[in-house]
């Protein structure tokens, strides 16, 4: 009987740990195992048998992440949110100082704005005033390559 009544406490910890992980990495694991725990502790204060009390929290705790954590993911999925940066991306630039990666220099113009650069191979470099096309943002710097 003690050892039930105890067995209500250890659920708390669980309850107690899975807020704290779950607040801590927001990646909605460890909040499945609230309810499922507090089913649990429940359980233990009505001096129900161990082994029903851990049947009952691992399927408590697999039928809410199969059933219920796909719909709360959807319902707070949040949209990725271009950027000014991001329209950059697939237009011309000018190159202003020659881009060279083992040098690690290069700056371009794009839309009158002036960006550091990259060659998106290593070894190619580009010379001042060549048309360069924009592949992708790294850091603060574009990636480029040469127009075709």
């Amino acid at each position: 009987m003690i050892f039930l009544q105890t067995m209500a406490y250890i659920w708390l910890g669980v309850i107690v740990l899975a807020i704290i992980a779950e607040a801590s990495t927001v990646n909605l694991i460890s909040i499945w195992f609230v309810p499922s725990a507090c089913i649990a502790m429940i359980l233990a204060l009505c001096n129900v048998s161990l082994w029903i009390q851990l049947v009952v929290f691992f399927i408590t705790f697999l039928l809410l992440m199969i059933f219920i954590k796909p719909l709360v993911k959807k319902c707070f999925r949040v949209k990725p949110v271009a950027t000014n940066a991001d329209t950059v991306i697939g237009l011309d630039a000018v190159v202003l100082e020659p881009i060279n990666n083992l040098e690690a220099k290069g700056q371009v113009k794009v839309r009158g704005q002036v960006w550091s650069a990259r060659s998106s191979e290593e070894a190619v470099t580009y010379a001042e005033g060549e048309i360069v096309r924009v592949l992708s943002i790294e850091g603060v710097k574009l990636i480029c390559e040469k127009k075709i």
